[in-house]
């Protein structure tokens, strides 16, 4: 009888409802259905509650960088535009010593102060230049660069060695280092 005992005590009972009977840690505890669908509710608005914060968040960023795009295709807009206000306001104060001196002509024409007039204001006008980086090439007395003067003649001289600059006709000028024009010269050739 001993063997009957045994086979009485393998014998399964059927799991209570809501218990899966292939899972080896269930416990006999019944799970309520209704409670178990409020929990699976509040999951759910849980998991929409942050889908919907994490959609505002893609939203704000998207807006973010549209403004950010639009504000720096204003920026290069504004920057293309006015891009030589700074300069220009510092070639005013030229246009009005031209004018001063167009005026102190017509009232007093003496030559030595129309002279005078006149270089104040290319002094005024190469400082200008040269604040914004301007220089001059006045190459007289150099060796002809092919990459900064342009030879507008060659001259026979037994003074200077040849390929030497020996007269300006025009000078040229750069901007930071890179040539704006170059200079018209007369170069040296031998006699």
């Amino acid at each position: 009888m001993r063997d009957n005992d045994k086979l009485e005590d393998t014998v399964e009972q059927p799991a209570p409802e809501g218990v899966r009977d292939d899972d080896p840690d269930a416990t006999q505890e019944v799970v309520d259905p209704q409670a178990e669908l409020e929990r699976l509710k509040e999951e759910l608005a849980e998991a929409q509650s942050k889908a919907d914060e994490y959609w505002q968040r893609v939203l704000r960023a998207q807006a973010d960088q549209d403004n950010t795009r639009k504000r720096a295709e204003r920026d290069v807009q504004n920057a293309h535009k006015y891009a030589l206000e700074k300069f220009v306001n510092d070639l005013l104060p030229v246009v009005d010593s031209l004018e001063m001196g167009l005026l102190a002509a017509v009232e007093d024409a003496s030559a030595e102060k129309i002279r005078e007039g006149t270089e104040l204001t290319l002094k005024m006008l190469l400082d200008v230049l040269k604040k914004y980086g301007v220089e001059a090439v006045d190459p007289v007395g150099e060796s002809f660069d092919p990459e900064l003067h342009q030879a507008m003649s060659m001259q026979p001289s037994s003074d200077v060695p040849p390929n030497t600059v020996t007269a300006v006709m025009q000078k040229g000028y750069t901007l930071n280092d890179r040539l704006i024009r170059p200079a018209m010269v007369m170069v040296s050739k031998e006699a």
